[in-house]
């Protein structure tokens, strides 16, 4: 086989997405109260949003189905093929129905309609054909037409299934603003996620109650470092007589004291600990806590409410699990 001249497939990849941008373009002209009355159904629906197609508008679908389910609208792929031989069980009577098809004329698309029409559901059609039996059937038609494929021939999908793709990254997003789906949103559906990561708060990872090392100033220097032992922390929390955070404890300060007084067991947990130390709030990000840590070289913050009382504390090994670090 001769090699083929680069420039040749360069052009032809440009046109491939200048054909498919232009696509793009012409569906963003074309928007208009159909768009509006295709969110405010979804939005309304008490169910769950069922994405169906066959071929590649199926892998399509599936594609709009995770898009919307990540980004707050209760969503799922239902094999249009598959349902009629007993997946349409999945069906519920508060759904809503997303069909996708270009031509609007998908035989296994169409034979679901009747089904559809029994439970009353909602059905929004992504076609290409408006006056298809698809898009005459549907309650809400939005049109991703396109005017040629970007594959030479006009037969393989193309700049038509990445139309269907925007249109449906355009309701997920609009879904996601009508619904004010907050990044923290988004996070709690990607707890695996480097977004998740990122978005943890100190209050997820902090230690709380028993597992909190604490200790009151007038506590003796043997019960304090028993404290620091058990609760593995390498620290402890030292409050006053009210309960706010007067100081903490260090395997640092613990070195430091025995080199300063000698006999550290005759000594109180006032006279040992480092006054005035950083903490944190619990709603603060979790990054934030590693930006602490590292500008002051320490490996634990106390996290304290307003009053500065101590409600918990979270350590680097922790930061260090979670994958924020």
């Amino acid at each position: 086989m001769s090699r083929r001249d680069p420039s040749a497939s360069l052009a032809d990849a440009r046109r491939v997405l200048e054909i498919e941008a232009t696509a793009i373009a012409a569906l963003a002209e074309r928007l208009d109260e159909s768009f509006a009355r295709a969110v405010e159904l979804i939005a309304g629906s008490a169910g769950k949003v069922v994405v169906t197609g066959m071929g590649k508008s199926g892998h399509v679908s599936r594609k709009i189905a995770a898009t919307l389910a990540s980004t707050g609208t209760p969503a799922f792929f239902l094999h249009a093929g598959e349902a009629l031989h007993g997946d349409v069980g999945m069906l519920e009577r508060h759904d809503l129905v997303l069909a996708v098809s270009n031509s609007g004329e998908t035989p296994e698309i169409l034979d679901l309609i009747p089904f559809l029409k029994r439970l009353a559901l909602p059905l929004i059609a992504l076609t290409g054909n408006r006056r298809s039996t698809l898009g005459q059937a549907a309650d809400v038609v939005l049109d991703v037409s396109v005017a040629e494929e970007a594959c030479p021939l006009g037969l393989a999908p193309t700049a038509s299934t990445t139309a269907t793709l925007a249109m449906g990254d355009a309701l997920a997003v609009a879904l996601l603003r009508h619904r004010g789906f907050r990044p923290e949103d988004f996070a709690a559906l990607h707890p695996a996620g480097a977004l998740g990561r990122k978005l943890l708060r100190v209050v997820d990872l902090m230690h709380v109650g028993e597992a909190m090392p604490r200790v009151t100033g007038a506590t003796g220097m043997r019960d304090a470092l028993v404290e620091i032992t058990s609760k593995r922390l390498g620290v402890t929390a030292v409050t006053d007589d009210d309960g706010r955070l007067s100081g903490v404890i260090t395997d640092g300060d613990l070195r430091r004291a025995a080199g300063r007084f000698g006999d550290l067991l005759t000594h109180t947990a006032a006279e040992v600990m480092t006054r005035h130390p950083k903490t944190i709030a619990g709603d603060a990000l979790a990054a934030e806590a590693v930006a602490v840590m590292e500008q002051y070289a320490i490996t634990s913050l106390f996290v304290t409410d307003p009053a500065r009382r101590p409600i918990g504390v979270i350590h680097l090994h922790d930061l260090l699990r979670a994958r924020v670090v």
